[in-house]
């Protein structure tokens, strides 16, 4: 996704210039440099990006990012974090939002972040819910986690995040779209009440089968790039949660499924003609980030393994 930034420094300089390349309104005040050191990773594509670092000194840092919506989470026993309506759960992942917004630490600190272009994730999140008035401002967003239980789902999601695009080697397109997806949907989820509702207005009451022939064609036609389900919604000129509504009622299964088969059809037919590639790198290719899950989906479809597709069996 990108190019893969990793730095680590002792100079504080280095912190700053490094943070506004990804927030330009980063910035760090009380820093103590006797025992300053950090560790940074990153990665970017349009649009988005995936931070994480690990900062040891006794720091405030603040944010103002107005045209960007940065989930982020510091993770430092005594941390502190407010905005100009009040502290918040220094405990659980904070949303950046309205004014600026604090933190303090003392000693060390490990911060994750993801970062999302707002005018971007904007025109996403309208794909999604299907609702054109939908804008990711407050009182749509909330700086803290809409419950405990999502706030603990939006950590593990960073963490899947974080092995896939913070680790060296390629990925592929399509997966990163997806990982993409995820991360804004989840943050969404995470942080905005008006997001769950949107979707619950925008879930179509009828089938809608010119759609869904519209939607299987642009699947059919672009199951090797790297789109998601909100692409085939858009195609087919309908929110992404009345596609969904309108697959179940015609064919049985979700969008999301049919784009699968399809991409499982695409790598079928390349090692049926016998590519010289494995099945890893086959998978990912085609879409799976896992080996072992698209064995399975594969299994279940075809009844055998890719390697015995792979060795003519």
């Amino acid at each position: 996704m990108g190019e893969l930034l990793t730095l680590a420094s002792r100079d504080v300089r280095d912190v700053e210039e490094t943070w506004r390349q990804f927030v330009p309104s980063a910035a760090l005040q009380r820093v103590d440099p006797r025992t300053f050191a950090f560790s940074w990773k990153s990665a970017a594509a349009p649009g988005f990006s995936i931070v994480s670092y690990g900062l040891s000194a006794s720091v405030q840092s603040a944010i103002e990012p107005d045209d960007q919506l940065m989930a982020c989470r510091v993770e430092s026993r005594g941390a502190w974090v407010g905005t100009p309506r009040g502290d918040l759960n220094a405990g659980m992942p904070w949303l950046a939002l309205d004014g600026q917004t604090k933190a303090r630490w003392q000693r060390h600190a490990d911060v994750r972040a993801l970062i999302f272009d707002r005018t971007m994730a904007e025109a996403d999140a309208r794909r999604i819910t299907g609702d054109d008035r939908f804008v990711l401002r407050s009182p749509a967003l909330t700086t803290s986690p809409v419950g405990r239980d999502l706030a603990a789902h939006w950590e593990r999601v960073f963490r899947h995040l974080s092995a896939s695009l913070l680790t060296p080697g390629p990925n592929s397109p399509l997966i990163e779209t997806e990982l993409r997806r995820h991360a804004l949907h989840t943050t969404l989820a995470v942080f905005s009440p008006g997001f769950g509702d949107a979707l619950e207005r925008s879930a179509q009451r009828r089938a809608a089968p010119r759609s869904v022939r519209r939607a299987i064609a642009f699947i059919e036609a672009h199951a090797h790039e790297p789109i998601t389900v909100d692409d085939v919604a858009e195609a087919a000129g309908i929110s992404t949660r009345g596609l969904q509504y309108a697959f179940r009622r015609a064919l049985d299964q979700t969008p999301t499924d049919y784009l699968r088969r399809q991409r499982l059809a695409g790598a079928h037919a390349e090692m049926e003609q016998g590519a010289a590639a494995g099945v890893a790198d086959i998978a990912h290719r085609w879409g799976f980030s896992s080996a072992s899950r698209f064995a399975r989906h594969y299994r279940e479809a075809y009844g055998r393994t890719p390697r015995q597709t792979l060795r003519g069996g």
